[in-house]
């Protein structure tokens, strides 16, 4: 949010120390290396642990950048326990450092958990925003970004998958998923039975790698680009999705209030905005509402 006041200033890395029994929720690069912060860097060298998804490929992370803080893995597996074990460590007084695979922890990334613990024993949380895929790929796509729909990843199963979709066909704002190479072709092959050939969509996928790709079409041309050539599902996908069309608000004309005046004063209204909708085309409902502000003016 940009504000009419801007004030300048200039933070010294070398005065930026983590705080004891702070939790760091540190935001980590989705691809390309270069993403992560400087200050993500000084908080992941200062604190005394880093929790990761992934303790194998944090590691590749750290090491490029010559961290060498101490990891605890902590995913969807062993989530409850580990964040219990954390949680002391944070009441002894550590520091901890909480990161994700790639992104903003807790996007569709396990945390979630820790957090509440956290919020609920009065732990100081210190957010150190970064990269998120999600925001990356609404910068790109093209649609309407100041209302959106994150679903993160659809269920796997078509059956859940559909039903899930059918619950977003009307939904006006832009729509966001994850979705992973396996699944790619069936998610965006059910988007298209819920949403219509002619909606808008654009696929993002390997954001800030060497693969980038940015591919906007209708729904049905980009499973056509899709499938064309096998290798195009591979990679990490978003998938950004036109929200479905306001209804256009019908407007009673002048001619159409003098059929439904004359009709109100021989009929009930809600049978006058029947008869009026029959013979003018126009919504009974936008008639019936015509009707309550008319009697309410009276």
């Amino acid at each position: 949010m940009k504000s009419m006041v801007y004030q300048k200033t200039i933070f010294n890395m070398s005065t930026i120390f983590t705080q004891p029994g702070s939790l760091y929720v540190v935001a980590t690069p989705i691809g390309n290396l270069q993403d992560l912060t400087h200050r993500a860097q000084s908080v992941l060298q200062q604190v005394t642990l880093i929790a990761a998804e992934d303790t194998r490929h944090s590691r590749y992370l750290l090491t490029h950048f010559g961290i060498q803080t101490p990891l605890q893995s902590l995913h969807e597996h062993n989530e409850i326990q580990a964040a219990q074990h954390l949680l002391q460590r944070l009441q002894q007084g550590d520091s901890i450092a909480l990161i994700s695979d790639a992104g903003t922890p807790l996007i569709s990334d396990p945390g979630m958990y820790l957090l509440q613990l956290a919020h609920q024993h009065r732990i100081k949380i210190v957010p150190i925003p970064g990269a998120s895929a999600v925001i990356t790929a609404l910068s790109v796509a093209g649609f309407p970004a100041n209302q959106f729909v994150f679903e993160g990843f659809l269920p796997a199963k078509s059956q859940a998958r559909q039903q899930r979709l059918q619950a977003l066909q009307h939904e006006t704002r832009t729509l966001v998923f994850y979705e992973t190479p396996h699944r790619i072709v069936d998610c965006i092959t059910t988007i298209l039975s819920c949403f219509g050939e002619t909606r808008e969509m654009a696929l993002v996928k390997e954001l800030t790698k060497i693969f980038e790709t940015i591919h906007r079409d209708t729904i049905a041309n980009v499973l056509n680009w899709l499938t064309e050539q096998p290798e195009r599902q591979k990679g990490e996908f978003v998938l950004v999705v036109q929200g479905a069309q306001m209804p256009k608000v019908q407007q009673v004309t002048p001619e159409v209030e003098k059929i439904f005046s004359i009709l109100r004063a021989e009929l009930p209204l809600k049978q006058a905005a029947k008869l009026t909708s029959e013979i003018t085309g126009v919504s009974k409902n936008a008639l019936y509402t015509l009707g309550l502000n008319q009697i309410s003016t009276d």
